[in-house]
């Protein structure tokens, strides 16, 4: 399967996100958020090559296995450290990075951290160097804030912020389109394979572009329109941690309109919405009426209230279902 994601942790405890996308020339590794116990999960190799980390916010139970993937990644030249965080998130990994002593450090070290700090406006990125003890933080430009925050080989990441009364980024994964060269018209027209295919499954011809073929030579276009199939990627989203009132659903709805899994924080039954409201979560009902109201293919909750475990779990379930019934809980749950 080209993008495929796994829920790490079960209820009651921290939870974080890990998706793959696999282009069938490369794999792409990412993480959405670092709960305690959730790196862990993970094999060694998956964690050497995450090439993004993705953070929501930084309350103690999204950023508390951090210590497991930095002890791993420290020193990492290739790929690049990648970490991208709300506001003011910058300062929270400096700090990090430096609670440790680094004495035996220097310049042998090759390890590069990016922090890309995702602003309203812009996102302003930093980098620091294992060899300097992570001592001073290197700006390294800034951009302007647009939805997509990451154009990966075959993917892309988009960033929408949220309110738990402090800024609680939500993520969208989305793969590229897949394009197949149709075999059955290959065949019906007598058309070889060759060299020629790569360049048909390549970028849209340009004016009066041919390609020849079998010692022929065709109208590119002609033959894109005819033997090339398209299919829409799949797509993912995690959401954690926000107050889902109604200028959020508004936004959200438009964001995640027709995403193919939502993965979504439920922290409370409908009729516990008070306590939701004071600690700035989202209920069960409330994230179902938003999957219907985009449109999305499934949902999954998460990140439940420990207040319902374990004999209540099947009631945030049912409350779910009864307004979205494509709702699940992570497997193993």
């Amino acid at each position: 399967m080209p993008l495929s994601f796994r829920v790490l942790g079960g209820p009651g405890s921290d939870n974080a996100l890990f998706v793959t996308v696999d282009t069938g020339q490369r794999t792409t590794r990412l993480l959405f958020d670092c709960g305690d116990g959730c790196p862990h999960a993970l094999a060694v190799a998956d964690l050497l090559n995450t090439e993004h980390l993705f953070f929501s916010h930084f309350h103690i139970d999204h950023v508390a296995g951090f210590d497991h993937f930095f002890r791993i990644n420290f020193d990492r030249s290739e790929p690049v450290v990648s970490l991208w965080v709300p506001p003011n998130g910058t300062e929270v990994l400096h700090h990090r990075f430096r609670g440790y002593e680094w004495n035996l450090v220097g310049e042998r070290q090759r390890g590069t951290w990016e922090v890309h700090e995702i602003g309203a406006e812009r996102v302003r990125t930093t980098r620091y160097f294992t060899r300097e003890a992570f001592r001073t933080g290197h700006p390294a430009g800034e951009r302007p804030r647009v939805p997509v925050v990451v154009e990966g080989d075959g993917y892309t990441v988009e960033a929408v912020q949220l309110d738990h009364g402090c800024p609680s980024m939500g993520y969208v994964v989305r793969e590229a389109s897949r394009v197949n060269v149709d075999t059955a018209k290959l065949a019906e027209r007598g058309f070889a394979p060759g060299a020629w295919l790569k360049r048909l499954r390549g970028p849209a011809a340009q004016a009066g572009e041919i390609v020849a073929v079998n010692g022929t030579e065709y109208p590119l276009a002609l033959l894109q329109a005819e033997l090339l199939t398209t299919t829409p990627g799949e797509s993912v989203a995690y959401l954690t941690d926000f107050r889902l009132d109604a200028a959020t659903q508004e936004l959200l709805a438009e964001r995640l309109r027709r995403v193919t899994t939502v993965v979504c924080e439920s922290q409370n039954l409908a009729a516990d919405v008070e306590l939701a409201e004071a600690a700035m979560h989202s209920t069960a009902r409330e994230v179902a009426t938003l999957a219907a109201r985009a449109g999305v293919g499934r949902l999954i909750l998460f990140h439940v209230s420990p207040r319902y475990l374990p004999f209540r779990l099947g009631e945030v379930l049912a409350e779910a279902r009864a307004v979205f019934p494509n709702t699940t809980f992570p497997d193993g749950w």
